[in-house]
């Protein structure tokens, strides 16, 4: 994609929805973290069937704990890997207690720092909570970035990197959700809906 174009794409992008939010349903940033711990390999939807159980019971580091490992387990079991993800969430309560007084850190650092916390994790924390410009490289967006020429990239590390470097900032903050939902409703993997895309004059897929 063009240095030009990039202003237009996402000009496009926020006039179609001017205040994008995550999918996942979450009252405080504690449940943000744990949906999107749980999020891994999973659909938003899905994630956001088990957390309808689990926050009414454990809403907070404490909470979750006294909850334990079976109990956690029977309020996620639908989602995959849910074994792993449990123990990863009670342990990541631990150490919220133990090290940040059951509060959830502000720091990339910390927030990696967490059991099943990984980098896109931590970015979505850090953009949907708190503000940052981040931008949390899920498949959806990975596949944007390429498909489209925004950002081409092996990795999900390096398309991260030339987004921040190529996304005009008044767009930063927004730039990942626009992105994400336009992958999972518009560019989808299979067949992507060209006739339909609002941002077809700007992108470089041959096929559409």
């Amino acid at each position: 994609m063009q240095a030009s174009a990039i202003e237009g794409f996402f000009a496009t992008l926020k006039a179609a929805n001017p205040t994008p939010v995550t999918e996942l349903e979450y009252s405080s940033v504690f449940e943000l973290l744990c949906a999107v711990l749980l999020s891994a390999q999973a659909t938003d939807v899905s994630v956001n069937k088990a957390t309808r159980r689990l926050f009414p019971l454990a809403n907070t580091p404490q909470a979750m704990l006294d909850l334990g490992l079976a109990g956690l387990e029977n309020c996620i079991r639908t989602i995959g890997l849910f074994r792993s993800k449990a123990r990863h969430l009670l342990q990541t309560c631990q150490i919220l207690i133990e090290q940040h007084g059951g509060v959830v850190p502000r720091t990339r650092e910390a927030l990696q720092a967490l059991p099943g916390v990984g980098r896109k994790t931590a970015n979505v924390v850090l953009n949907v909570a708190f503000g940052e410009a981040t931008m949390a490289v899920d498949t959806h967006l990975f596949r944007v970035a390429n498909r489209t020429g925004l950002a081409p990239g092996k990795t999900p590390y390096e398309v991260e990197l030339k987004l921040l470097e190529r996304v005009p900032a008044a767009y930063l903050v927004d730039a990942h959700h626009w992105l994400i939902l336009h992958g999972r409703y518009v560019c989808q993997a299979r067949k992507p809906l060209c006739w339909q895309c609002g941002v077809r004059p700007y992108c470089d897929f041959k096929d559409k």
